[in-house]
């Protein structure tokens, strides 16, 4: 099967996972704090992907040489802090700022990296196609209306404050862009998400105070967001980024926001407004958009003879 097919599979199912990990987060904010439930979902992410990485590394044969795998591990070392590091920010504001910004408001706000995703690209020196410009344009009015169910005077400072987190999980897909074409996956994704839970528990000492009972009454919501969203959906997006250009991988991923509605009306009964399915057609026609490719029809010498 086509790489470049699978590579847009796994990212339609990252934004499925995506989608409903996001009840998932609000839910488990019930129970402990944003940096209790980030760490631990980190680590659990983590520690998910070391028995597929195990098991991998059990049945392939390692070719390589110890020259080879020694600058390959000082490689993910590099690529596991850089997009950790950038990731836990990322998250670490979106989960804070959940706490006070409505869960619409809060979807449409962390979807719009798709807008600083093709702006860095642009600054990278990256030209963008016309129906890819567009795509982005048409993505940006259909989170509107799917997620957007109050007036733009509305914003507060926590929306502003989430508006920050989007452009760091910019960063971090343009990041995951570079590296993916030079490390495994799933090695990479583990490895990130151990930095972020690393990073996140000095936080989650110093401004709460976890305990054991709150965390396991919290476990299937952690279970969730650490093995499906941490674990699988993440491995998914740095395959799929591999063989994606960022800016056309982001607007795939922002999916995420008709998966979150499509789980509302499946599993909480939620009914779809003439305005939210409005919103849903627009992600998809976007989606679909991004991905023809023209090309300049060949001019032909018109024929003077006779």
């Amino acid at each position: 099967m086509n790489k470049k097919f699978l590579a847009i599979i796994s990212l339609m199912f990252t934004a499925m996972i995506w989608g409903l990990g996001f009840v998932a987060q609000r839910a488990g904010m019930e129970f402990v704090g944003p940096f209790t439930f980030n760490a631990v979902r980190s680590f659990l992410g983590g520690l998910s992907l070391l028995s597929v990485i195990w098991l991998v590394k059990s049945l392939c044969k390692d070719s390589r040489t110890v020259k080879l795998k020694k600058l390959q591990h000082i490689l993910l070392a590099k690529a596991g802090l850089a997009c950790g590091g950038v990731l836990f920010i990322a998250i670490s504001i979106q989960q804070f700022c959940m706490q006070y910004v409505g869960a619409g408001k809060g979807g449409f706000i962390s979807a719009l990296y798709i807008i600083f995703v093709p702006i860095i690209s642009v600054f990278m020196g990256k030209r963008l196609p016309n129906n890819v410009i567009f795509s982005i344009l048409l993505a940006v009015i259909g989170l509107y209306l799917l997620c957007f169910k109050e007036n733009l005077s509305s914003f507060n400072h926590y929306d502003f404050v989430l508006l920050s987190s989007t452009l760091f999980y910019a960063l971090h897909i343009i990041l995951v862009n570079f590296y993916s074409q030079k490390l495994d996956p799933a090695k990479l994704c583990c490895v990130q998400f151990f930095i972020v839970g690393i990073l996140s528990l000095p936080l989650m000492f110093i401004f709460e105070a976890p305990t054991i009972l709150a965390i396991w009454a919290c476990r299937y919501y952690l279970l969730f967001a650490g093995v499906l969203t941490c674990g699988i959906a993440y491995t998914l997006q740095i395959f799929g980024q591999k063989y994606t250009p960022p800016v056309v991988a982001s607007l795939i991923m922002s999916l995420e926001s008709v998966f979150a509605v499509i789980g509302g009306m499946l599993f909480l009964n939620e009914i779809l407004s003439g305005k939210e399915f409005l919103g849903c057609l627009f992600m998809v026609i976007a989606v679909l958009l991004s991905q023809l490719k023209f090309s300049p029809a060949k001019l032909k010498p018109c024929n003077t003879d006779g």
